[in-house]
């Protein structure tokens, strides 16, 4: 569940309604089965079947259902000991008399097998699917049911939870493929359709139509020419219900990262070095532009490709690599799916005035590069407490502007000196007794005061700064 309102989509179906889908618009129809032998999916442009125009989807759902597939998943977990099964309070009533399923050695762990499922698409004829990350992530076993009746065990090719994809692999040939279709040519209104197996009912077809832009984790969502435009990922769940609303990952998105992840088992992600927010009316007025489009830079990171690029605070980009930008998140989408090392035309309004800047993007650290981040101090050490140092990305995170010097407190002892001055995990020592502190080796020397005064540290903690003392040893 997200915040309580969102639900992966394979514990409900998507009820009949609605789809939202993000900054996207209807694709040309075509062709709904691709030839090809690679994993490689090209858009082919055909004309809606004639059944399509009238009330019936039969004719489509017939030729894209073979292309979406089950998939079981399986996790091989142990349940703790099991002389801690039974409180010591029962115990102190049952004796050594316990229950049969209690009669094995105290200690020993029961294996136990957690299994799930998902759908996914079949995105090449030699057996390459698209799936939902949630799906596999952590699993031991994939299992891919094809509509056939035919079962694979599944390779898990690559994941990426940024965007909640995921790739596996079956050893098979012909299979039939779903051709890709343009996400951004899809538009507010036009019919969809979503297929899966999200109960494990067999297969499922909902129709509904895109309701904004801007179940069945892994199905397909595809457009009335049977082109695939999206894979379903979360349902809005206000009440744990069904209230018809479901949200699926862009196709062009998709096809980037499934790509990737075929090439390399991993995804690389562009980085411009910039914050950027929504334009609203209110801020559109008083910066003197005709519309509320474009990404306002709120944030430039020093020494990034933004900055060397010449990009300031307060510029309003309008395009990017040669495309209009309508908003912040098109501007990040678009920032993300260009090859880092790639230099980019980059648009923006200054003062009134429209300038082309060059910028070469970097590469966005992935989130295993940010958990090995190098820790100043793995023990928790003299004051309980571990830290490591605040980059670019992990001050991003812990919401502090990026740049802002610093520490971030990656671990607390509930015993230590560090937990009894009221410091927390994610906390930003920012500065120690009036001055900045940058690694671990700077916290621990300003610390290590020799007159025995608690040491003054200016924290910064979610969206408030505050002063904490904490005692020298």
């Amino acid at each position: 569940m997200y915040n309580g309102y969102f639900r992966k989509a394979g514990v409900a179906a998507i009820a009949a309604g609605v789809v939202t889908m993000a900054a996207w618009r209807a694709p040309q129809a075509s062709s709904i089965l691709s030839a090809s032998p690679t994993a490689s999916v090209a858009t082919v442009a055909t004309t809606v079947p004639p059944a399509v125009a009238g009330a019936s989807f039969a004719p489509v759902v017939e030729r894209v259902m073979p292309a979406v597939v089950t998939i079981r998943v399986q996790k091989r977990a142990s349940m703790v000991p099991t002389d801690q099964q039974i409180p010591e309070e029962f115990r102190r009533f049952f004796g050594d008399q316990l229950p049969p399923f209690q009669q094995m050695p105290r200690g020993q762990r029961v294996p136990r097998v957690q299994r799930g499922l998902g759908s996914g698409v079949i995105a090449s004829p030699d057996g390459y699917i698209l799936t939902n990350n949630h799906v596999v992530e952590g699993v031991d076993e994939v299992k891919v049911e094809l509509p056939d009746s035919r079962t694979f065990t599944a390779k898990v090719i690559g994941t990426d939870p940024a965007t909640d994809l995921a790739v596996v692999k079956i050893e098979a040939k012909n299979l039939p493929a779903l051709v890709f279709g343009d996400s951004d040519a899809v538009k507010v209104g036009d019919v969809a359709l979503a297929i899966g197996n999200p109960l494990n009912v067999g297969q499922t077809v909902t129709s509904g139509i895109i309701s904004a832009k801007g179940g069945n984790s892994g199905g397909a969502l595809v457009n009335a020419g049977g082109e695939l435009i999206g894979i379903n990922s979360q349902i809005l769940s206000p009440s744990d219900g069904n209230i018809g609303l479901g949200f699926a990952i862009p196709s062009n998105m998709a096809k980037h990262v499934m790509d990737q992840l075929i090439a390399g088992g991993t995804v690389r992600r562009a980085k411009l070095g910039v914050r950027v927010q929504k334009i609203t009316a209110d801020l559109a007025a008083s910066l003197g532009l005709s519309s509320s489009q474009g990404a306002l830079i709120s944030q430039v990171d020093a020494g990034s490709p933004a900055a060397r690029a010449g990009i300031q605070q307060g510029d309003v980009i309008t395009h990017y690599n040669g495309k209009a930008v309508s908003d912040n998140n098109q501007l990040r989408n678009a920032v993300a799916s260009t090859k880092p090392g790639t230099t980019v035309p980059v648009q923006i309004l200054r003062d009134g005035r429209a300038e082309t800047l060059q910028a070469t993007v970097g590469e966005l650290a992935s989130a295993k590069e940010k958990s090995d981040a190098p820790s100043a101090e793995r023990g928790r050490g003299k004051y309980g407490m571990s830290v490591q140092p605040l980059t670019p990305d992990i001050a991003e995170s812990a919401g502090v502007p990026r740049g802002t010097p610093g520490v971030i407190v990656s671990d607390v002892d509930p015993s230590g000196i560090a937990a009894e001055s009221g410091l927390q995990e994610g906390d930003v020592i920012e500065k120690v007794n009036g001055t900045a502190v940058k690694t671990g080796e700077d916290l621990k020397s300003s610390l290590d005061r020799r007159d025995g005064k608690p040491s003054l540290l200016l924290v910064h903690r979610k969206d408030a700064t505050i002063f904490l003392t904490l005692a020298s040893r």
